[in-house]
């Protein structure tokens, strides 16, 4: 007997029949003898939805209330997963994020897992029952509710797969397991059969979509093997693990973010403490930054630029505008209209030209590369948006090329 962790997305949820599907997949689970925990998040476009509500009545809404607004969402998942599960004759409960013991930090909407207490979780399951817990959510320790932010309930899931020492966490989402690229944009993309945790790491921080980074990063520290695969159709997914047995291929994929903002700043003086003065303003505002950029400098005077997320562009722009003035640079440009395109893979440590040959597909397209990061396994450029699919399909054609038709 095993125990198992199972997370379902909103679109493996998102209607009646979904429902039953999920439940017919957790329920063939517990007829092996297994002990099952589902992780489930909001049904379809719910939690866009919570979010246009919100707006309705206030343009400014308070954070604490948008949790306790967005955590309903999950809710509804886990109490009709339950009935279903239970219309099939088989014992379940559902239980909320804190019900399930989990106790996060204060920062409402993007709230942090401090730990698990999985008491009640091992009480029910004690009793022969499937637990269905909603994901994304937890209680801070002024007893708020809070939820983890977007992609959280990967995180939820993995949380309780170690609290619990699972023997297995499977990630169901509406693609069957991790691929070259997207496959609903690159058709000829290739599943990988595994993947280790710092590859699907990179590859979920630079966008792709199928796991939530955070959650990458957790199963890593706490050595948990995780399955991605489809609720669609019953076919083996991609395992993500720390050793990968395979040889390992010169990329494990392309991944395409559209959610990128870049900013340069003409004309700073070139003295100490610049660079430090204008980013340690954006960190005291939490704004991440990503690929950053400073020219060699002339007549004593150096560019920056980098990128942000689109939502923190507008902050950024005006810390930027005060920075400039403060110093005497020249100017502030802002474009929101970039996005980051990347490739990674284990195996650029061993192989020399993976970025010419990059460089060369984008070329081939006649696509101009604004900037450019790099690290152990990986190579980020940023080009304009018009241009992104384009370029996935170029470098995926030219790293994969046994693949196009």
């Amino acid at each position: 007997m095993s125990l198992i962790v199972q997370k379902f997305g909103g679109t493996s949820v998102k209607d009646a029949e979904r429902l039953r599907n999920v439940a017919s997949i957790v329920t063939e689970a517990y007829k092996k003898g297994n002990d099952v925990v589902v992780v489930v998040s909001a049904q379809g476009d719910t939690t866009d939805d919570l979010i246009e509500k919100a707006a309705e009545i206030t343009a400014n809404p308070s954070q604490r209330e948008m949790d306790m607004l967005l955590a309903s969402g999950e809710q509804i998942s886990a109490s009709l997963l339950a009935m279903c599960i239970q219309d099939m004759g088989f014992p379940a409960v559902s239980l909320t994020g804190w019900q399930a013991g989990f106790l996060t930090s204060s920062s409402h909407t993007m709230a942090r897992i401090r730990r698990v207490t999985p008491d009640r979780i091992r009480r029910e399951l004690d009793q022969k029952k499937i637990v269905v817990v909603c994901g994304f959510q937890g209680l801070s320790r002024y007893e708020d509710i809070t939820t983890l932010g977007r992609g959280g309930s990967d995180t939820s899931a993995v949380a309780i797969a170690a609290s619990l020492n699972a023997d297995l966490c499977q990630i169901f989402t509406d693609v069957e397991g991790v691929f070259t690229a997207d496959p609903r944009k690159v058709p000829n993309a290739i599943k990988l059969k595994e993947i280790s945790y710092d590859e699907m790491l990179e590859l979920a921080t630079l966008g792709a979509q199928v796991l939530n980074n955070r959650s990458v990063e957790m199963a890593k520290k706490y050595n948990i093997e995780l399955e991605v695969l489809s609720s669609y159709t019953r076919v083996p997914g991609t395992i993500v693990k720390e050793n990968v047995k395979m040889e390992k291929m010169l990329i494990s994929g392309v991944a395409k973010d559209t959610d990128v903002a870049r900013l340069s700043i003409t004309c700073v003086p070139d003295r100490p403490g610049m660079v430090f003065k204008l980013f340690s303003k954006l960190a005291a505002k939490k704004i991440n930054v990503d690929v950053i950029l400073q020219s060699v400098g002339r007549h004593n005077t150096k560019d920056i630029a980098f990128t942000v997320a689109k939502g923190k562009g507008a902050e950024a722009k005006e810390i930027c505008e005060q920075f400039a003035a403060s110093v005497g640079a020249e100017s502030v440009d802002y474009n929101d209209t970039v996005a980051k395109v990347s490739i990674v893979g284990a195996g650029m440590e061993s192989h020399a030209g993976v970025a010419a040959k990059m460089f060369e597909a984008l070329y081939d397209k006649q696509i101009n590369i604004r900037m450019i990061a790099t690290s152990e396994i990986k190579v980020s450029v940023i080009i304009d948006v018009d241009d992104a699919d384009k370029a996935v399909k170029a470098i995926h054609e030219k790293f994969f090329p046994e693949t196009v038709d």
